[in-house]
C-alpha cells in the first residue's frame, strides 16, 4: 500500500491529501522530482518531472505492481462525491498561483536571492498550474 512505497524513498514530504513529492528512486535524485498520488480507488499513481517512466520507478521501488494497483480494494473512508467547482473559484485559485510565479520570476529577474522557502512555493505553484490544466483538459496527474 502507498506506506510501504513511500517508506521506500527519500525526501518525502506531503503536499495535499493524497499527494506527496520526494526524490526519484529510478535515478539519481537528490531533491524531490516526483510526485506520488494515491487515488480514491487506491490506485497509487507517480510521476517524474526529470522524465523517469512509471515502469522504471516501480522497478526502483522494488515491490512489483500490487501496491500500485490493489484489486479489490474498498476505501470508503477516502471516497469523495465530486461536485464541481464554482468556475470563479477555480480562476481565483489560478490567478493565485499565477501571482506567486509572477511575485518570485520578478524578484529572480531583479537578480535578487531567491530564499529556499520561496524556491519551494514557487515548485508548489508551478505544480497546482499544471494539475489545474491536467484536469481542465481531461487528462490524469501523470499525463504529460
Amino acid at each position: 500500500m502507498i506506506g510501504d512505497i513511500l517508506s521506500r524513498l527519500d525526501k518525502v514530504r506531503k503536499t495535499g491529501r493524497g499527494s506527496w513529492v520526494a526524490c526519484c528512486p529510478a535515478h539519481d535524485d537528490r531533491s524531490p522530482s516526483m510526485t506520488i498520488s494515491e487515488k480514491d480507488d487506491g490506485h497509487i499513481l507517480a510521476h517524474c518531472f526529470s522524465g523517469c517512466s512509471f515502469d522504471e520507478i516501480v522497478g526502483a521501488v522494488g515491490l512489483g505492481w500490487e501496491p500500485w494497483f490493489p484489486e479489490n480494494h474498498n476505501r470508503l473512508e477516502h471516497q469523495d462525491f465530486r461536485r464541481p467547482y464554482p468556475v470563479a473559484d477555480v480562476f481565483e485559485a489560478v490567478v493565485w498561483e499565477a501571482r506567486v510565479l509572477s511575485i518570485i520570476a520578478h524578484d529572480m529577474h531583479k537578480k535578487q536571492e531567491i530564499s529556499d522557502d520561496d524556491y519551494k512555493r514557487l515548485w508548489i505553484a508551478r505544480e497546482r498550474l499544471e494539475h489545474a490544466w491536467s484536469v481542465a483538459n481531461g487528462e490524469s496527474i501523470t499525463r504529460r
